[in-house]
């Protein structure tokens, strides 16, 4: 069995109502349990290549990391290992995009957000930079799992603002932590457990900008079945609120139980030696 037997994901991205080009990436490969997102910033085209270079990179090096088998297999380099494969790659990532910037007039200063999530061993391990989000539905209880790096989330953490006033701050894109900018990011990372039946959501801030927390949930609860219908949906309501933004979705859908066998840490071991 392979992890796409469990795992159902779908990607949908787009320019926006206002945007000439999309400066959003976004990746999603059910069998090797990996789903990334990435929104752009930069003058001229700058920030459509940061995301691209982003995903782009952390996809290959990671396709290569993990085999494309059963769904134990990824477990072989889980739990204390993941964080120390994601925090490498996110290191070469950043080091290749800033680099460019370094090296390239027409691309200085550009740079991106990030989200990465790993699904392994019934768990999720997430890497994050910016404001890009991760959410989960779980029963009947839609949750943000992810706390964005930005301006605003620091005037929430001290009371300068609230939360009522956060939805129409002028401050809601400024982030504090983006890949790719300086010569050293640190990513976020967070591991959550996994049940059947949890369903995921990453995006991009064109979204959760332009449609409110209670309306995402309302609509992955009643088109969750159907992943391709909601990340439509999702955008399509984003785009009819202003679509001011590229919005980019990631759904992914646990149909399933994906636990390693006992002893794989016996396999790691023996594998390190």
């Amino acid at each position: 069995m392979k992890l796409s037997d469990v795992l159902e994901v779908v990607t949908c991205t787009d320019p926006g109502m206002l945007r000439s080009h999309n400066e959003d990436a976004v990746f999603g490969e059910a069998d090797l349990g990996l789903v990334i997102l990435a929104d752009g910033m930069g003058g001229y085209n700058a920030g459509e290549v940061a995301s691209g270079m982003a995903t782009t990179l952390l996809a290959t090096n990671f396709s290569q990391l993990i085999p494309l088998s059963e769904p134990s297999q990824p477990a072989l380099y889980g739990g204390f290992q993941a964080h120390r494969i994601i925090v490498d790659q996110i290191t070469d990532a950043n080091s290749a995009i800033f680099n460019a910037a370094q090296s390239q007039p027409q691309y200085a200063g550009m740079g991106t957000t990030l989200v990465l999530g790993w699904f392994y061993d019934n768990r999720l391990t997430v890497a994050h930079i910016g404001d890009s989000r991760l959410y989960r539905l779980r029963d009947d209880r839609f949750e943000q799992l992810t706390k964005d790096h930005s301006l605003l989330q620091e005037q929430l953490d001290s009371g300068m603002i609230s939360a009522e006033d956060a939805r129409y701050s002028q401050n809601k894109n400024l982030v504090t932590r983006a890949l790719g900018v300086e010569s050293e990011v640190e990513p976020e990372i967070n591991d959550f457990e996994v049940l059947p039946g949890d369903l995921f959501l990453l995006c991009s801030d064109g979204l959760n900008d332009m449609v409110d927390h209670e309306e995402i949930g309302m609509t992955l609860q009643a088109l969750g079945s159907n992943l391709g219908l909601a990340a439509d949906q999702l955008v399509q309501m984003a785009n009819d609120n202003g679509g001011r933004d590229n919005i980019s979705v990631i759904l992914v859908k646990v149909k399933g139980d994906y636990a390693a066998p006992k002893g794989w840490w016996r396999k790691l071991l023996s594998g390190l030696k």
